[in-house]
């Protein structure tokens, strides 16, 4: 049985390395992504399971789906994800940060857990 469900996966083109089971946010012209950097940037998916390079396509996980994601931190079930400066994910509860998703799994940095892909601000 696998750890992810499919909803919505759009197709982009990376404009800098995105690397697997990272947020990701847009690049700088339509139809591009890169890697998000931070708490307050504005999150539209996760990476998927696959490493891209600079042109090359990226399939980004976006709202409904269950994903997979690197955590950054210490995650409880529960928790509202959202990005580290290397696209990780980590536990926020600050007003203002941007979430990309809602921990399915708790677990600690450098797991791959899995996350309802929802994104908004808290």
């Amino acid at each position: 049985m696998g750890r992810t469900t499919n909803g919505l996966i759009k197709s982009r083109i990376a404009t800098a390395t995105v690397r697997a089971y990272r947020f990701v946010v847009e690049g700088a012209t339509d139809g591009t992504c890169v890697e998000a950097t931070g708490a307050t940037t504005t999150l539209i998916g996760i990476s998927a399971e696959v490493d891209t390079p600079v042109g090359d396509r990226v399939s980004v996980q976006q709202g409904g789906n269950v994903a997979e994601i690197l955590y950054g931190g210490t995650i409880a079930r529960g928790d509202y994800l959202t990005s580290d400066a290397q696209g990780r994910a980590i536990a926020t509860t600050t007003t203002g940060n941007r979430y990309g998703g809602i921990a399915e799994v708790s677990g600690v940095v450098g797991d791959i857990g899995t996350a309802t892909v929802a994104l908004g601000i808290l």
